[in-house]
């Protein structure tokens, strides 16, 4: 996996939120932006996993389903979506927490109940060793 690739991806991300947000406005449920989301990145030759389960491994002991991602975008890039008034901190202490535990390095946070997605939507890294 290169940065260029990753850019391309999250580009792509960027582009079919704005699309989205475009057509639909805020306000739905975030079920309802996932599941169009989903199509649209399928659409655009992505493999897109749903509420994929990533493990825990908390005292040596392995939690099958420790959190489940929103969006697993070619298995590079986490996508947490959200459709509430305002982001606090926790969001993205949360979206940092996935990407820690699923050894996932690029993460997207998108909150589409904004007038403008670009105010809406946060890259975040996971600077692994």
């Amino acid at each position: 996996m290169n940065s260029q690739e990753v850019n391309t991806i999250i580009k792509s991300i960027l582009d079919a939120c704005i699309k989205i947000h475009n057509e639909l406005g805020p306000g739905l449920f975030e079920s309802v932006y996932e599941q169009v989301l989903t199509y649209e990145l399928i659409k655009r030759s992505f493999d897109v996993q749903r509420q994929k389960p990533i493990p825990v491994i908390y005292d040596g002991i392995n939690f099958e389903d420790g959190f489940r991602a929103d969006l697993l975008v070619q298995g590079l890039v986490i996508v947490e979506i959200k459709s509430i008034d305002q982001l606090v901190p926790v969001h993205f202490k949360q979206i940092h927490t996935y990407l820690k535990l699923s050894g996932v390095r690029n993460g997207v946070l998108v909150n589409f109940n904004v007038n403008l997605l670009k105010d809406g939507f946060f890259r975040r890294f996971n600077n692994l060793a």
